[in-house]
């Protein structure tokens, strides 16, 4: 099967709801990107890490304690299915397509409306890197090459700067 190409879009999410079902590590680390976006994020799973129940008690996400239901997903704009539930997971994916929710179920990219990126921001810059779900390293070197060429961008500019008495 031919790999379809996602188209880079780059949205406000700063007063859309953002659903996230599970509580592990790969949860955790797609709220803790979400939180440089958004504070309107909601939380669902029975079980959840330590660093995802502290950014609850923080406030930083409103984090529910309970197995996910529907109505979880009335308000949402997006959801990322992050279980280590297969059927749970495939669940949610059918829901969201019915309700036009935007999903990205973390196990599977064939049920994914949009992938996360690999992100590197700096004041005001966002530069967000995907292999289309298919090689995530490679995207990570990538972004981190670009990151570093931006650092010494950033660097030769504060350089200049400083020589223009």
């Amino acid at each position: 099967m031919k790999n379809k190409p996602y188209f880079p879009m780059f949205i406000d999410l700063s007063d859309k709801n953002i659903v996230v079902v599970g509580g592990g590590n790969i949860a955790t680390r797609r709220v803790k990107t979400l939180l440089s976006f958004t504070r309107n994020i909601r939380v669902i799973a029975p079980k959840v890490t330590m660093e995802m129940m502290e950014l609850g008690k923080a406030g930083y996400v409103e984090l529910i304690t309970r197995p996910v239901k529907r109505t979880d997903f009335a308000m949402a704009y997006m959801v990322i299915a992050a279980t280590n539930d297969r059927k749970l997971n495939d669940e949610i994916h059918r829901i969201c397509r019915q309700e036009g929710v935007y999903v990205n179920v973390a196990s599977d990219r064939e049920q994914c409306d949009f992938y996360f990126p690999g992100i590197y921001m700096e004041e005001g810059l966002v530069v967000g890197i995907t292999a289309s779900g298919l090689d995530h390293k490679k995207a990570r070197r990538i972004r981190e090459e670009i990151q570093n060429a931006l650092e010494r961008v950033a660097q030769e500019d504060e350089n200049e700067e400083g020589n223009d008495d």
